[in-house]
């Protein structure tokens, strides 16, 4: 992989977080996702078959997996490990840190706060994820923060639906919204991947 992180953020309009509860539907999911052309995947690991979906999913044509919900140092090498190719974590702390930096995984970490971007662009991170979003300001927040801080790419997530990304996507500094209302949980449980499908595909014509 030698797309940087800012080109995995580019590459698909929306990033869907993923939880994944049974490991038999990660390469389905993953494959009507891809073929709706959503190809950057954010697996989670709020469920104990993150690591093993994060594995299964990266050999899937054309997906870039990444590893969501980062809160433990550890959990990096690990995602990495089993195929991750970015992380994203819900907020940013010295452990967090130095364990992006020693893994060598490329980290999306989750501000809130104009001291908190400042602080991460200290330290480095200039794409970041604006999280929970709606609630830290939403468009709003967003565009009055591109000011005084235009060098900070965003990738707002929490609180984003179908109907509010194109809003977010308009942005300047934003280069992908994140967002999991392209896996509901009916359709993972039904397997119907023609309609996770279809909702790609309408995320992808967003931007």
């Amino acid at each position: 992989m030698t797309m940087t992180l800012l080109d995995i953020m580019r590459t698909s309009a929306v990033i869907p977080v993923i939880a994944i509860d049974d490991p038999e539907h990660a390469v389905p999911l993953a494959r009507a996702l891809v073929a709706g052309g959503i190809r950057v995947l954010e697996v989670t690991l709020r469920t104990k078959h993150g690591l093993g979906a994060i594995r299964a999913m990266s050999a899937v044509e054309g997906a870039i997996v990444g590893v969501g919900t980062l809160t433990q140092p550890e959990e990096f090498a690990a995602a990495r490990d089993a195929g991750a190719v970015f992380g994203v974590s819900p907020g940013l702390t010295p452990a967090l840190i130095a364990a992006a930096k020693s893994s060598g995984l490329p980290l999306l970490p989750g501000v809130m706060t104009p001291s908190e971007v400042m602080a991460a662009r200290e330290h480095g991170f200039q794409q970041l994820k604006l999280f929970p979003a709606v609630p830290a300001g939403g468009v709003g927040m967003l565009s009055a923060i591109g000011g005084p801080l235009p060098d900070v790419t965003f990738c707002p997530t929490g609180g984003i639906s179908q109907d509010t990304a194109s809003q977010f996507l308009a942005l300047k500094n934003v280069a992908c919204v994140g967002g999991s209302w392209l896996t509901p949980k009916d359709a993972i449980a039904a397997g119907n991947w023609d309609r996770i499908t279809d909702l790609a595909k309408a995320a992808s014509s967003l931007r």
